[in-house]
């Protein structure tokens, strides 16, 4: 399980499941993360174990749900409720499908625990390059957790750390048989 896939299920509303499993998780953020990463993984981790998980899912629908501000469907940030957002979204299923990425009904794919998944499935250096057409928008969401003292700030601290300064996609480097354009996490193509 990679650092991607880790990040994906930490950002998915808690479960006791997650909670259970969070030494593995520790274990296995251990081998992708340098010193400063695995602090923050630690301390989100310790966060979550330290209050019932009632308290812990309230805070979740409060923080991601209920402020729109942070939250983790990423065209949101781009567009807001703009009707633009619609080609944005049906870009990344698009997208998502060509890769074998099959997405539930009751999710949008701009939804980071979701993206994190997909970048999951393709090699590093192409999902690198697919998060930092994203950085601005994680870079301001982070900025915004932050402000309001959420533990998930320490998470997505890691997922804009992940790839340093990677170049965002150049058209066509997203798998074989790409259009001239590409799709970007936040939305709209990239020319």
């Amino acid at each position: 399980m990679s650092i991607h896939k880790i990040l994906s299920i930490l950002l998915e509303y808690p479960t006791e499941e997650m909670r259970r499993h969070h030494f593995e998780i520790r274990r296995r953020a251990a081998a992708d993360l340098d010193d400063a990463g695995l602090k923050r993984i630690d301390a989100f981790l310790s966060y979550a174990g330290s209050i019932d998980l009632i308290d812990l899912q309230a805070e979740y629908v409060q923080t991601f749900d209920q402020t729109p501000e942070h939250s983790l469907h990423l065209t949101h940030h781009v567009f807001g409720e703009d009707k633009a957002r619609g080609p944005a979204l049906i870009d990344l299923s698009e997208l998502y499908r060509r890769h074998g990425l099959e997405i539930g009904t009751n999710e949008l794919p701009d939804y980071l625990p979701l993206i994190l998944e997909f970048t999951d499935q393709i090699p590093a250096a192409e999902a690198c390059r697919f998060l930092a057409d994203a950085g601005k928008v994680l870079e301001v969401l982070t900025a915004n957790l932050e402000r309001s003292g959420s533990p998930w700030a320490n998470l997505l601290h890691v997922v804009v750390s992940l790839c340093g300064d990677a170049a965002p996609l150049v058209c066509g480097e997203v798998g074989a048989g790409e259009p001239a354009a590409c799709v970007a996490p936040c939305g709209g193509e990239i020319q």
